[in-house]
């Protein structure tokens, strides 16, 4: 698929992912989430007109996603993911810029969401990056729950929100979606008492590290059943605990919008 080429004002005429969510979520129920792609990581992947700016191109494209949100919940999806992987790598090359583009990127994801009801959870989701430097501009999204990519680092990324004491729930990612190997349960839930270590496990999610779309079927199927053991295995571990509480652990097949197949 070839990156997008806005020539003009951007629009929503239609849904664009309602009737897929409807569907997967009348199979089960789990609760099903919604899948977008943020704002700015539309536009840093697309080909942008040179005639307005791209705060203006971002805050136009989270236009078109709020209505989305909003049919999404119109539609009973009560989770509403909106990926913002580019974020990071959006920043432009001259530090003395960054704030101005941060301030305008959270404000676009904050309109994006913006007309989520109270009791919809809005997650979002990024890729490996350096977070330390930006860690104020996550914050200030103000996502319910944020997924990263940690399996491959052993879950050091997580050292950046530890630091932080980012306020908010936080999904590391426990399986690695990039290579064929299906994770153990004790592989799982080792690197969840690891992530524990840092962050109380009553704000953990379970994830895989992104989304699926490299990997086939039956090492899939196999990985979220390994996936959802793990969990299993840990929160009972934490309940399990003098005033303890679980974790929430549910079998996802994909974690961004971004890399769904």
């Amino acid at each position: 698929m070839k990156p997008p080429i806005v020539i003009g004002d951007i629009s929503r005429p239609a849904p664009i992912t309602v009737e897929w969510a409807k569907y997967a979520q009348s199979l089960t129920d789990k609760p099903v989430k919604g899948m977008l792609t943020g704002p700015v990581t539309i536009l840093c992947w697309s080909f942008p007109r040179e005639d307005v700016s791209r705060e203006t191109i971002a805050k136009q494209i989270a236009l078109a996603l709020r209505d989305e949100v909003a049919d999404l919940e119109a539609a009973g999806i009560g989770i509403i993911q909106i990926d913002e992987p580019a974020l990071r790598e959006g920043l432009p090359l001259r530090r003395s810029d960054w704030d101005a583009y941060l301030q305008w990127g959270v404000e676009a994801f904050r309109i994006n969401a913006a007309v989520a009801k109270d009791d919809t959870q809005i997650h979002t989701h990024m890729c490996y990056c350096e977070f330390n430097d930006i860690m104020d501009s996550i914050a200030a999204l103000d996502a319910d729950v944020i997924t990263i990519e940690t399996s491959r680092s052993d879950m050091e990324l997580l050292e950046s929100f530890e630091e932080f004491d980012y306020p908010n729930e936080i999904g590391p990612g426990v399986y690695d979606i990039h290579s064929p190997n299906v994770p153990s349960v004790e592989w799982i839930e080792a690197l969840l008492k690891k992530a524990a270590k840092r962050i109380p496990a009553e704000r953990l999610w379970v994830n895989p590290d992104c989304g699926l779309k490299t990997r086939g079927w039956p090492e899939t199927r196999a990985a979220l059943a390994e996936h959802g053991a793990g969990g299993a295995e840990f929160a009972s571990g934490v309940k399990s605990k003098p005033g303890g509480n679980t974790t929430r652990s549910f079998l996802i097949t994909a974690t961004s919008s971004h890399h769904t197949a």
